[in-house]
Formats: C-alpha cells, structure tokens, sequence
C-alpha cells in the first residue's frame, strides 16, 4: 500500500554520488591487455573494450550481470587466448590501477548523506558495476562514505543490472525497508535509475549528467524530481517530510 512516509534514500554511485570520468575504455584496458600478451595488445584491448559495451548494452535487453574476470575471460576466448587464472587476476589489477586515478567523490556527497541521517533517513548504495566490491569500498572508506551508507549493493555481486527490479528490491531489504514507496533513489540515468526505480514503487530524483550521450539524458518515465548537484536534494527531501 501505497504511502507518505519516507524512509530511505538510495544512490547510484558513477555520474551521481562519485563525479563522472569521461574517460576514453581504450585507455582502461590497455595494461590489461599488455599483461595478457603483450605482442596482441591491441587486438585484447578491442575485446576488453567489447566486452565492457556488451555488458553495458545487456541494460536494454537481458539486465544480466557481468564481473571484471568474465569480461577479462570473454575477450581472452574471443582471440583464442589461452591464460591462467593468476594472470587473469593480475590483468584485473592492472585494469583498476588505470581506473584508480579517476575515482573521485563528489564534494557534496558526505554533508549530503550526514543531512539525511540526521532526518533520520537509511541510506544506501545500489551501483551498476563489473569491478569488485573491494574496490569500491576503498574509495568510500577513503572518503568517509562507507559509514555513511547502511548498506552497499554492487551488481558485479548480483545476478542483474539496473533496472531490473531484483536489485532495487535487494537493496531495500538490506537496509530494512519493506514498502518501496516509502524510499526514494537517487540516479544519473533515466533508464537505469529512474525507470528501474519508478518500476518498483520507488520515487526517483534524476541528477542531470550533461556528460552522457544525449540518447542515454532521457528516459520513457519522468522523474518526481530533477537536480543538477546533489546538494538540491535535501530540501527536496524536506519537502516530502514535511508534506
């Protein structure tokens, strides 16, 4: 049943709660690629690149989820690579070294979540993702945010991606919440975010990220609210607690 309470607020993380890395996937992938087999660099570093763009087209079709080691192990068997396990996990590495310098938190993102946890708000974390969960949690904990998150929720552990409904529903069961109107997510994609939210019962802030594709800044359902920084979000909250 639907209702007016308000008891949550989850996040997407890239393009939302972390500033959004235009960033070119070639140059991600690239010491992956050498660390596989340094004389087919570039043919590895097409399949890695491949690899990723499959995952990320799944949105719009299946929602099945991928891990960095699938995509790694994809492209391997697309040239016809033959590589241990140990390699395949230090070409991970290699690729989140790469990754390591882009990685930065929104100045806004811990007063933001202080504010709702002092309204007495559950908060929480629902990303689309292929890296490990240890790797995410680094740069929260070196920012202060993993304290500020009830609970983190990475698709790269689950069996979907946003918007399938299951990991919006397992991210409201992780912090307690069995009514999904009773919390809001918060998203800079309007299918991903908006819509897969929307889909549940949750409302759905969409924080404008002038940085992705025009096809990928709208979306077929309209968001409750619109914001440019994460800091216009909390009197939009306000207002909703108090109405």
């Amino acid at each position: 049943m639907a209702t007016d309470r308000l008891d949550a607020v989850v996040f997407d993380w890239g393009g939302t709660l972390a500033e959004f890395a235009a960033i070119e996937l070639a140059d991600m992938w690239r010491l992956a690629a050498h660390h596989l087999d340094p004389a087919r660099e570039d043919e590895l570093t097409r399949q890695l690149c491949q690899a990723e763009a499959d995952m990320w087209a799944r949105v719009k079709t299946t929602q099945e989820s991928s891990t960095l080691a699938q995509l790694i192990a994809a492209a391997s068997t697309a040239v016809g690579l033959d590589v241990g396990e140990a390699v395949m996990e230090e070409a991970a590495v290699r690729h989140l070294d790469a990754w390591t310098p882009h990685v930065v938190h929104e100045p806004d993102a811990a007063p933001v979540l202080e504010a709702l946890r002092e309204r007495g708000l559950r908060t929480a974390l629902l990303s689309n993702t292929h890296w490990p969960r240890a790797f995410h949690e680094r740069f929260l904990a070196r920012d202060g945010l993993d304290v500020l998150l009830d609970a983190r929720l990475y698709s790269s552990e689950l069996s979907h991606l946003k918007p399938h409904p299951s990991v919006f529903l397992a991210t409201l069961e992780a912090i307690g919440v069995d009514d999904p109107t009773t919390a809001v997510f918060v998203g800079d994609r309007p299918v991903d975010d908006v819509s897969g939210a929307k889909r549940v019962g949750m409302r759905a802030v969409h924080r404008r990220n002038p940085g992705l594709p025009e096809a990928d800044q709208h979306g077929p359902v309209t968001a409750d609210a619109t914001i440019d920084n994460l800091r216009e979000l909390v009197p939009i909250v306000d207002g909703w607690l108090d109405g």
